[in-house]
């Protein structure tokens, strides 16, 4: 038998290597901040989650069909915005009161307004298009739900501008 294997460790004078500090960042990387958009546009790397948990997470590069919603959702913009001021010749009046305020002080930044509000509430939509809406549907799906409300806008619109015509008749 060896004594020194089986009185445990030896005592040495050596001292023991230094622990490395770790630093720990105290806020969590992975939030969604401003930051995170605004480097999404410059350097798109995130098809998807790297976990299962991660699946609802924003990510920079988007399906295909997004880019289509987000083109109609910006036509209909333009088609609202014209038919709304044709009704208005008429004497409609706009329910919306930001918009409604716009157009009586500054009737000519009426359809910039509009278009900008729909415009960045759809960069929003389609940004966070993977993660869930009031953790219940998705946001690309609530996206195409609005699309087609807003597409069912614009069709009555249509219809109450062509029976104002031909009313007129």
């Amino acid at each position: 038998m060896n004594p020194s294997a089986d009185s445990g460790p030896t005592p040495t004078t050596e001292q023991p290597p230094e622990f490395i500090e770790r630093r720990v960042h105290q806020r969590e990387r992975r939030s969604i901040t401003l930051r995170t958009f605004l480097q999404s546009l410059f350097t798109p790397r995130r098809r998807s989650g790297r976990r299962a948990r991660d699946q609802d997470l924003p990510v920079d590069l988007h399906e295909p069909y997004l880019l289509f919603l987000s083109i109609v959702m910006l036509i209909l913009s333009v088609a609202d915005a014209f038919l709304t001021v044709t009704l208005m010749t008429d004497g409609a009046q706009e329910t919306n009161p930001l918009l409604a305020f716009v157009l009586n002080e500054h009737p000519r930044l009426f359809a910039v307004v509009k278009i900008a509000l729909t415009g960045l509430g759809v960069v929003v939509l389609v940004a966070l298009s993977r993660t869930r809406l009031f953790k219940i549907v998705r946001a690309a799906a609530f996206l195409q739900g609005l699309a087609v409300a807003y597409f069912a806008l614009v069709a009555y619109e249509a219809w109450l501008v062509r029976s104002m015509f031909l009313s007129q008749l």
